[in-house]
């Protein structure tokens, strides 16, 4: 009989990393324990990813990895247990950080594309400015941050893929999935296609670092952040562990949008948070008939995006119309910015270009964005600048 020993099993481990986490078992101090009593090995593991489906993928993947690595006639007993990633409950001060951002090496521009109002076409108008930019000749990559409605693999066409762990200076990461010039890393790489992501605040936020920092981006101009609709949870999490040079907010023209829209642009500008707004960008702003190419039929309403910009004292970057093709251009995983001489195209193209252009005189003009902080004070949360 082979003689196990603590160091084989660790070595087995190291090969493991459980779903949605970038670091092997052994990097991300999953491993708690292990006993060794000749051919039987027991062994606790903690994750944080609640599903059977990831506890079940896990402990498989440790019973094969010790067999395969160690001794195939091993008797193993995985001990598995679940915990979410815990706020700071310390009161020793009256503020403590939970999360300090920093900045990701290689990457030089973060814009956060945001909603205050689900369905006003954010995730779309973040595919086609991302498809847009990489055609302009930028290296781009996209984070899905929806974290509970994640759509980015389809638009893309790469529902099925999965991110590969690849060894970066002896550390494991993940390598996003690349399409159409676009690096992208999303939750939905990791959950199943009907399967409902029911995680509070911690554990969104666990994922969303691991995504953010256990990848191997490699070197981008920019790296887009798809944001759920709305400011929240999420939206906090993000300025916490990123400096983000800008953001953009994607509105449509009607009234009860744009009030969510307000309130995103407000979350940017307050004090403490002092993200700069790039601009606004009009969704679904008009609609023209393909037998009636001269006009325009304003069904949501006109200007309403326009009239925000002003009062808010921000850009508008564009207007983009309301096409069939760009509707289904996402459900086929092509976006419509990837067409040629096209009416869609060529919008798209001048909303990018007014968003680069807005992005350079930010640049010039501003200090570099410092990631914030929350803090907790008397039972209450707040947040405070870095």
């Amino acid at each position: 009989m082979k003689t196990i020993t603590k160091n084989d099993i660790l070595k087995a481990l190291e090969t493991i990393s459980a779903p949605g986490e970038g670091q092997n078992l052994v990097e991300s101090k999953a491993v708690t324990n292990i006993q060794i009593f000749g051919d039987e090995v027991e062994v606790d593991v903690t994750i944080s990813n609640p599903s059977l489906q990831a506890k079940k993928k896990t402990e498989v993947a440790i019973l094969q990895a010790i067999h395969k690595e160690v001794y195939e006639k091993a008797k193993i007993k995985v001990n598995l247990k679940v915990e979410a990633p815990q706020a700071s409950t310390s009161t020793d001060a009256k503020t403590a950080n939970l999360i300090k951002g920093k900045p990701i090496e290689g990457i030089q521009n973060i814009i956060a594309v945001a909603s205050g109002k689900g369905g006003v076409g954010k995730s779309t108008v973040t595919a086609n400015l991302a498809v847009s930019l990489a055609k302009m000749g930028f290296e781009v990559g996209v984070l899905d941050a929806d974290i509970y409605g994640p759509s980015q693999p389809l638009m893309f066409d790469v529902e099925n893929e999965k991110p590969l762990a690849i060894d970066v200076d002896g550390k494991s990461k993940m390598k996003p999935i690349s399409n159409y010039g676009v690096k992208l890393l999303s939750i939905g790489f990791f959950t199943e296609k009907d399967q409902a992501v029911i995680w509070r605040g911690p554990m969104a936020a666990k994922a969303l670092n691991q995504m953010i920092f256990d990848a191997h981006w490699g070197t981008l101009d920019f790296l887009l952040i798809d944001l759920p609709p709305g400011t929240g949870d999420i939206h906090l999490s993000i300025m916490q562990s990123l400096p983000i040079t800008g953001a953009v907010v994607v509105s449509t023209p009607q009234e009860v949008a744009l009030a969510d829209a307000r309130k995103g642009i407000a979350m940017f500008k307050q004090e403490a948070i002092q993200v700069p707004v790039l601009g606004i960008i009009e969704n679904m702003s008009y609609f023209t008939p393909a037998e009636l190419p001269d006009n325009k039929y304003y069904i949501f309403g006109e200007k309403g995006a326009r009239f925000l910009a002003e009062d808010s004292g921000i850009p508008l970057l564009g207007e983009l119309p309301l096409v069939q093709s760009v509707r289904e251009a996402g459900d086929v995983g092509r976006p419509a910015a990837l067409q040629e001489n096209t009416l869609v195209a060529q919008a798209f193209t001048e909303v990018t270009r007014a968003m680069v252009s807005e992005l350079v005189k930010r640049n010039d003009s501003l200090p570099p964005t410092e990631a914030i902080r929350i803090t907790t004070m008397a039972g209450c949360s707040a947040v405070r600048p870095k």
